[in-house]
């Protein structure tokens, strides 16, 4: 890591400051019956009211705009088998070739993906096959290793029926992954119920949890309240599982994920004036990554569209400090003079105690577990309250993690 231009020793912060004790019988391993059902802790610049999440709209200011994360997630997780018998599981991670979620879907014939591989020990150089069943017809999916990369593999994936995309084969042969400390498969209730009732781009390999808990009543009650919603794109990466293993966070490597902006909501986020409240954590770290995104632009406008990408550090080392008027500007010019309707990187962002936040007011989000990467976000915007937070959850019964119950963070 390079030098950091601050004062602050928050990068010399030990992990274990972010710890704390969840009970397994705390993890919820399913979800409610019904979304909104979920409990809420409210934290209001450091008032907590418990609440149901169905009631949502009543704690939010008139005239706030809520950010959604609108990735879908994907049947990630394909089991092959050798001829002799061993079990190879492939989880795909982010496409290498092409390289574009959207493009490396629509393929007909193959495609390249950065895969983690189960018993990659027993996967020597053959190519592996399975059968599958595509409109009436038999494809012959394939499987080829090409070279192992920093803990990853690159696997390229071929079929033989040009009527066949990617995306309808994972379909048809992945399994969705569910988060691993459930301790469980995935069930037939999951293909539904981790997903959120507005998905709709694919790419992720895990789901934007705080976003399970709306329904369609929610959204009409915040509609009759007259809170405007939106969305970004962040597709999900399985580095969000990843604990705080290094002994200091300055030690730690944060995972790059993409996210893509459209045009027309950075337009909203420069004309609205009412509180801006992102809905989960990678819509926290998508509208962040934004704003520095804009500042990259300002200080050097003549970027190339594959030098966007925000580094992990970048918010500790920039000197200057801008607006984020002049930041939105600067990422709509450099979209005016390449005609994009929208404006994609990918971030490597950490947020931790010290970073202030530019662009997001408010967040809603689940429970995190002990030492991570998520936990250090809530621990930037509330600061040491997220341990009395998570004392009075554990202590009243909430459910935690990824099918368990929400948090709503407001300051005045």
């Amino acid at each position: 890591m390079d030098k950091l231009k601050t004062e602050t020793t928050v990068f010399d912060l030990s992990a274990q400051a972010l710890n704390y004790n969840l009970p397994d019988k705390q993890i919820a391993k399913y979800p409610l019956p019904q979304r909104d059902q979920s409990k809420l802790l409210v934290w209001n610049s450091g008032n907590i009211t418990d609440a149901q999440f169905r009631t949502l709209p009543d704690f939010l200011p008139e005239d706030s705009l809520l950010i959604f994360n609108n990735t879908k997630v994907i049947r990630a997780r394909l089991m092959f088998q050798k001829a002799t018998g061993a079990n190879i599981e492939i989880f795909c991670l982010d496409p290498l070739e092409p390289a574009d979620y959207q493009i490396a879907f629509q393929q007909t014939e193959s495609c390249s993906w950065n895969c983690m591989v189960g018993n990659l020990k027993k996967w020597k150089t053959e190519v592996l096959e399975k059968e599958l069943q595509f409109n009436g017809k038999t494809v012959v999916f394939k499987a080829e290793k090409l070279k192992q990369i920093d803990g990853s593999v690159q696997v390229k994936f071929s079929w033989d029926c040009p009527e066949a995309d990617f995306a309808s084969l994972i379909e048809a042969a992945g399994i969705l992954p569910i988060p691993p400390y459930l301790h469980r498969e995935t069930e037939e209730s999951d293909l539904e119920r981790y997903q959120t009732i507005y998905s709709k781009i694919k790419g992720s390999v895990a789901a934007p949890t705080a976003g399970l808990h709306f329904t369609d009543a929610v959204f009409e009650s915040l509609k009759a309240k007259n809170i405007a919603c939106d969305e970004v794109t962040l597709h999900v990466g399985a580095g969000t599982f990843k604990q705080v293993k290094a002994e200091t966070i300055g030690e730690h490597e944060m995972h790059a994920e993409q996210i893509i902006v459209r045009r027309a909501l950075i337009e909203k986020l420069l004309k609205h004036q009412g509180k801006l409240v992102a809905v989960g954590t990678t819509s926290i770290r998508t509208l962040e990554s934004l704003y520095w995104l804009g500042v990259k632009l300002i200080e050097k406008p003549d970027s190339a569209l594959n030098e966007l990408d925000i580094e992990q550090w970048l918010p500790y080392q920039t000197e200057k400090s801008y607006s984020k008027q002049e930041s939105l500007e600067a990422i709509l010019t450099y979209m005016d003079q390449h005609n994009l309707p929208t404006i994609g990187a990918h971030t490597k962002i950490i947020i931790v105690p010290g970073y202030r936040f530019r662009i997001v007011e408010g967040m809603i989000t689940n429970f995190h577990q002990p030492q991570s990467t998520l936990l250090l976000l809530i621990s930037a915007f509330i600061g040491n309250d997220w341990l009395r937070v998570y004392e009075h959850a554990l202590a009243d019964g909430y459910r935690f993690l990824s099918y368990g119950d929400s948090n709503l963070y407001l300051k005045a």
